[in-house]
């Protein structure tokens, strides 16, 4: 093989995605109006590595791409290919939502859901409770005792997930990885919605990380995120039986915090909310009955 040959085999792309990343630069600045040799001054750096990047055979650092976007008066996500850049309705519908408040983005994804028929407004909806929360918030032992009280189905989906998959939680995670679980965790979720209209249903706590499923939850369920304070989601953990936080405690406790300050957002996005630290037992389930009594009836949703 020539040496021509060997430098041509090496500029070959290799890569579909840095393929399609350069189609999108390319398409960005021909949108733009912009010449490679401005769009490269714009962007600090020289006309050859733009010229590689378009071509799909220059594997840009992220620092680069932010120049090249912030030349192109662009996000970073439509170089990348956020599907929500995909089309001229998407950039656009993202250019009306750009810089809304939280309040606002509520009402705009409330209304959308409506629009489009992913909704389930009105009774089904207000008779279908969802408890959300980190594992030790107490959703199965308020959710057991409520679907008691209340004469309903209680549906635990960890349970319901493992019916489907045909194997416990910790062997899908361990097969097939976190993104198998989350695909059996909404197919657990849709069957559930389907064949119960009535129910008291306690939730994964990694459920709102999936925003599809988390939408599909909200959307057909009036939602009740049970809180509790790090120290009593632990104790409840291993009590329950789960002895490993104790071997290193102090970093479980971290994490525990970490992942609740991150989901933290996501829970508050439920209907109602209710502190189970801040009372006993007894105390806490009179306080969801008669949260759950009023939302049956219409009240307070």
């Amino acid at each position: 093989m020539s040496r021509a040959e060997t430098s041509n085999k090496a500029q070959d792309p290799k890569e579909p995605f840095l393929i399609s990343l350069g189609d999108r630069v390319r398409e960005l600045r021909g949108r733009r109006g912009m010449t490679r040799k401005a769009t490269a001054e714009a962007a600090q750096i020289s006309e050859r590595h733009l010229a590689n990047l378009e071509y799909g055979v220059g594997n840009a650092s992220i620092m680069v791409l932010t120049q090249v976007a912030k030349a192109l008066h662009c996000t970073l996500a439509e170089i990348v290919g956020d599907v929500t850049t995909s089309s001229p309705e998407w950039l656009m519908i993202r250019a009306l939502l750009e810089g809304r408040d939280e309040a606002t983005l509520y009402r705009v994804r409330s209304a959308i859901a409506e629009l489009i028929g992913a909704t389930t407004m009105g009774t089904n909806r207000s008779q279908r409770i969802a408890l959300i929360g980190l594992r030790g918030a107490g959703k199965t032992t308020l959710g057991k005792m409520l679907a008691l009280e209340l004469n309903m189905s209680f549906v635990e989906l960890s349970t319901e997930i493992e019916k489907i998959a045909g194997c416990s939680a910790s062997e899908i995670q361990a097969l097939y990885g976190q993104n198998a679980y989350r695909r059996y965790e909404r197919r657990a979720l849709e069957e559930v919605i389907q064949l119960h209209p009535e129910a008291i249903i306690s939730t994964p706590g990694g459920l709102v990380s999936d925003p599809t499923t988390f939408n599909e939850l909200l959307n057909h369920c009036t939602t009740i995120w049970l809180r509790a304070d790090p120290e009593d989601h632990m104790k409840r953990v291993i009590d329950q039986g789960d002895k490993r936080p104790i071997s290193a405690s102090k970093e479980a406790m971290q994490d525990l915090k970490s992942i609740l300050s991150s989901r933290e957002a996501f829970y508050s996005k439920a209907n109602f909310q209710l502190n189970t630290s801040a009372q006993a037992l007894n105390e806490t389930f009179l306080l969801l009955l008669e949260m759950v009594s009023n939302t049956i009836r219409g009240i307070g949703i």
